[in-house]
């Protein structure tokens, strides 16, 4: 089996797509700012794969001609699976059952959100770190209802439907049936939202996709003492290739020493200092969310967005007052102008 020991992603321009190899047959695709990802069912499956979350909605097209670059034109994949029902892994879902036919797997503990029974916890905007956290609180968290379209995982095993040289690991912290994808063969590890390659807090890191490990988006996650065990899990896995949900593929000394890193020191390197679920967790079950701690202010963000706002205020100002002083200043030269002239 092929192993890559380049330590950046390479990617492949096709038919207008831009998409990129992360292991032997897995395949990568940026939309936007979350990652989807098509993985082979095997070297001797022929063209059977399984798509790997369903990116933001609106993406279907893309995903669907990725994978006909890949298989081939009408190819369709053997299963989808979905590491976790967040707006941005699940936007396309529906418009890619409409053309393709076929199985949806998620955890058991996923299935609420999936099925129309329970919204996700409010995503927390005083958690700090930038524009997408501050801008949080307008993210979707009402659940999809799949009905029977969506299966949960068999139980007392972690095969992976479709790939059977895959298993999954159950890596809560983020949401509360995430899932990890985790081959043995070449150690390669799509870690879904359990870590990411760029600072997903800030709009800055998304828009350049600075490539630095770092801990799950800090304003969706709701249960942080699950997370980092979550983070100590998958770093003993050892994996050499990383596909996160967020950013550019990690591979070889630099995934190991940075994970190594995150797994710890997790409470410096990724918790916040205030926020909604750090001091306490939402709590879930099969049923959905049945508790949400109060909401906590940031002070620090909430006098640096006041000040932001007082700034912008007195732009503001100062620009109509500009506008105004000009435009008596022109008036009052018009009449002098005109008076010289009589």
């Amino acid at each position: 089996m092929e192993i890559l020991k380049n330590a950046e992603y390479t990617p492949i321009k096709s038919s207008g797509l831009e998409y990129y190899k992360v292991s032997s047959g897995v395949w990568g695709m940026k939309i936007v700012f979350v990652n989807v990802y098509i993985i082979a069912a095997g070297e001797n499956a022929g063209n059977n794969w399984v798509l790997v979350d369903a990116g933001l909605k609106g993406s279907g097209e893309k995903i669907v001609r990725m994978a006909e670059d890949i298989f081939g034109e009408g190819t369709k994949p053997s299963a989808i699976i979905l590491t976790h029902g967040h707006f941005d892994h699940v936007g396309a879902l529906e418009e890619l059952l409409e053309t393709w036919s076929t199985p949806v797997y998620a955890h058991y503990l996923e299935l609420p959100y999936l099925k129309g029974i329970s919204s996700y916890p409010p995503p927390d905007p005083m958690v700090g770190g930038g524009l997408m956290s501050l801008m949080s609180w307008t993210f979707p968290k009402k659940p999809k209802d799949l009905g029977n379209k969506v299966r949960r995982f068999a139980a007392h095993t972690t095969a992976v439907p479709e790939l059977p040289d895959w298993q999954f690991i159950h890596v809560p912290g983020h949401s509360p049936g995430q899932i990890a994808l985790f081959r043995e063969l070449d150690r390669t590890l799509i870690s879904a939202d359990a870590f990411v390659t760029t600072k997903q807090e800030s709009a800055f890191s998304v828009m350049t996709q600075k490539h630095i490990l770092s801990g799950p988006p800090k304003y969706f996650t709701v249960d942080w003492i699950a997370a980092r065990e979550s983070v100590e899990k998958l770093r003993d896995l050892r994996p050499h290739a990383a596909a996160t949900g967020h950013g550019y593929p990690m591979y070889g000394e630099e995934l190991t020493t940075s994970l190594n890193n995150l797994a710890d020191n997790f409470e410096e390197e990724a918790v916040p200092k205030y926020g909604r679920y750090v001091k306490e967790p939402a709590r879930a079950n099969k049923n959905g969310v049945q508790y949400i701690p109060k909401r906590v202010n940031n002070p620090e963000l909430i006098a640096a967005v006041a000040l932001i706002g007082a700034v912008a205020a007195f732009a503001i100002v100062w620009k109509l007052t500009r506008k105004k002083v000009q435009k008596d200043d022109s008036s009052i030269s018009d009449f002098f102008a005109k008076g010289f002239s009589y």
